[in-house]
């Protein structure tokens, strides 16, 4: 697989073609080569074993989560209803309306992985439930200390 292909929108690599992303507002292109190995994928891990982690992530209403990797099998789950803008490591922009209770399953193999950041474009906070297990086919990321519940 080359740096320009994808596998559907929610298996995507990293798109090495400046152009795809123009159409972004400025300076996220930048953020997102920042963060490719950033493997917090949520705002706060509350709990972790050797097989799983499981994250909160709340974004309130104009702001913008940092883009993170998936590399490993995880789901989520929508706690409250919202609107949300995803910006994809392909180039793509996905809007998409929540509902309460939505649950997404995802499933990376050996090598395969995504990179993406959510925005809240909606009225409400937008608050996701993420559990992530770290015992599949990639090495899971390191996750600071400083993003571990006490």
């Amino acid at each position: 697989m080359t740096t320009n292909e994808t596998r559907g929108p929610d298996h995507v690599v990293i798109n090495s073609d400046p152009a795809a992303f123009e159409h972004w507002p400025e300076g996220l292109h930048a953020e997102m080569l920042g963060d490719l190995n950033n493997g917090c994928v949520g705002s706060v891990l509350v709990s972790e074993t050797d097989t799983m982690r499981i994250w909160h992530l709340r974004i309130a209403p104009g702001k913008r989560c940092r883009f993170h990797r998936h590399v490993n099998r995880y789901f989520w789950t929508a706690l409250v209803a919202g609107k949300a803008r995803g910006y994809f490591s392909s180039g793509e922009i996905r809007d998409v309306e929540h509902y309460q209770g939505e649950t997404k399953h995802f499933d990376y193999g050996s090598g395969d992985h995504m990179v993406h950041s959510v925005e809240n474009i909606g009225d409400t906070e937008l608050i996701f439930t993420t559990v992530e297990f770290i015992d599949g086919a990639n090495t899971p990321l390191d996750v600071p200390d400083s993003v571990r519940l006490a």
